[in-house]
């Protein structure tokens, strides 16, 4: 699941295209200003920004300069400026690519898709990293802990995949069911417990004290690694 960051002043641009993108599977974040925009982004790990260019508080421009000084996410800026000097503005900020709106979603998407190719780690696979401890594929059960390989259930991988995907985010018992577990509405939300006990014995150190799965008492779990 890659996780974007959609950030443009415009509500019913930033809802098309959100809808969009959540059909095509993809873990959409809306925010309608910059500041809100570095909130988001201080908070999460995106594998795609897309960034307007003109945002009523904090520039597109801070933004993504913002951006370029944390992480190498790829940044699709978007933007009414059409003439060449701007583009190559954008370019010289950091931006990967450059669409001027008005803009064809259909299009937008693919770029989205031949982008998101593009960025592979030197194995040719996406990853979810967190220093050289974890390193989670995004497209396969794959996990190596501490340098060593991790077998999985596929119901293990999609929680810890959730999980690592949003690190800053409490999940609900509720939540990682509806997203991990097919049927779950026929199920108690206690099942998920099992699941993370078994995740847990896989991969912590020591389970009595959890770092990389945290369970936050009365609401539910969050990932525990930072970057």
């Amino acid at each position: 699941m890659f996780n974007i960051l959609l950030v443009d002043d415009e509500k019913k641009i930033c809802e098309f295209v959100k809808a969009c993108l959540d059909k095509e599977g993809y873990n959409t974040h809306v925010a309608y200003d910059g500041k809100t925009a570095i909130e988001y982004f201080d908070e999460n790990n995106y594998d795609l920004i897309m960034l307007d260019r003109m945002l009523p508080d904090v520039s597109g421009e801070q933004v993504c300069e913002y951006i370029r000084s944390k992480s190498e996410a790829p940044v699709i800026m978007l933007t009414a400026k059409i003439e060449d000097e701007d583009r190559i503005d954008g370019f010289k900020l950091g931006c990967d690519d450059y669409i001027c709106k008005p803009f064809n979603v259909i299009e937008l998407v693919y770029r989205i898709k031949a982008m998101l190719k593009r960025t592979k780690n030197n194995e040719g696979n996406y990853v979810i990293k967190f220093g050289d401890d974890f390193v989670l594929s995004t497209l396969s059960p794959e996990l190596k802990i501490r340098n060593n390989n991790v077998v999985l259930t596929n119901t293990e991988y999609k929680i810890l995949l959730i999980l690592a995907s949003n690190p800053n985010k409490v999940y609900t018992r509720e939540e990682l069911l509806e997203n991990t577990i097919e049927g779950y509405y026929e199920k108690i939300d206690r099942v998920i417990d099992s699941h993370i006990k078994n995740l847990r014995q896989k991969i912590e150190v020591d389970c009595s004290n959890c770092k990389i799965i945290k369970t936050i008492y009365g609401v539910g779990y969050k990932f525990g690694l930072q970057n």
